[in-house]
């Protein structure tokens, strides 16, 4: 004996049903994407106007040439551009390494003063590092005459500006992501003979990888990008940055050269562009995992 079913008719959404529900999150979407490229778009034609000038780019790509391009390499742009891979390189691994261990041990160690020194992290990174430039100043004055490694325009003392005011921001946003790790593993660990040193490297930093990933992406976007304190410890020009080489550029009204300034900045973007694409699989789960446990 066979039974047959009958499937009703699937019901269409109305035009104005489907617009309420779901169409005005496309329409807001549009006007975002055309919102964030059309400067993209404005760059990349005045990196191709052979005027030099912006005014001259409104028509865009009404003239197209590689000229701003090929004069990149007459200039200093590709020694500040390795500048500033290798302070941005350099400020990530020891922001990575700085706040993984400071959000271990807040995360897993029971001392005085660790709830104090959580308050003190968030307060602190309430107020910009730009807001102390001028102490900084002064500060690697004093550095530079005794040690004038650590002075100013010096690389290596930017790199440590940019690491002391990355700590407290980075060590907050692994201390929550380091909590979702069960201390049945540490526990495990130290059953089995392993020290805490031994848990740490071999352990606990394979799980929180995604965390170090996101933090090893902002640091870079963020100093690679930087220019006021760049701008004020860098004094000579061959330690400039990318961010205050392409700003000596235009700087002046009368000689600016806009369009080898937007050369300069379409293949600045490059190197971030391309790490972002291959580190975003861990950005959701790095900056969401973190919330779920404090």
């Amino acid at each position: 004996m066979s039974s047959t079913t009958t499937v009703a008719p699937r019901r269409r959404m109305s035009a104005g049903r489907w617009f309420t529900e779901l169409g005005w999150r496309h329409v807001v979407g549009v006007v975002f994407v055309i919102y964030a490229v059309f400067p993209i778009v404005y760059i990349i034609s005045a990196s191709l106007s052979e005027g030099g000038t912006l005014t001259g780019s409104n028509d865009l790509f009404s003239s197209i040439s590689g000229s701003n391009y090929a004069a990149l390499g007459d200039t200093r742009f590709w020694s500040w551009a390795l500048n500033s891979v290798q302070i941005a390189v350099v400020t990530s691994i020891g922001t990575v390494l700085m706040g993984a261990a400071a959000a271990y041990a807040f995360s897993r160690f029971r001392f005085t003063g660790r709830r104090v020194g959580l308050t003190t992290l968030l307060i602190v990174q309430m107020f910009p590092q730009m807001l102390a430039f001028v102490a900084i100043f002064l500060l690697l004055i004093s550095f530079g005459q005794v040690v004038p490694a650590l002075g100013l325009n010096s690389k290596i003392a930017l790199i440590c500006v940019y690491l002391g005011g990355a700590l407290g921001v980075n060590t907050f946003l692994m201390y929550g992501f380091f909590n979702t790790v069960p201390r049945e593993l540490d526990e495990a660990a130290k059953i089995d003979g392993a020290t805490h040193s031994q848990t740490y490297w071999t352990i606990i930093l394979r799980l929180v990888t995604p965390i170090l990933a996101v933090v090893a992406l902002l640091s870079i976007i963020a100093t690679f990008g930087e220019f006021v304190i760049a701008r004020v410890l860098l004094q000579s020009e061959g330690n400039w940055t990318l961010a205050v080489g392409l700003y000596s550029w235009v700087s002046s009204l009368l000689e600016a050269n806009w369009g080898l300034f937007a050369a300069g900045a379409v293949i600045s973007t490059i190197p971030i562009l391309a790490l972002f694409l291959f580190l975003q699989k861990y950005i959701v789960g790095g900056l969401t995992a973190g919330s779920v446990k404090g």
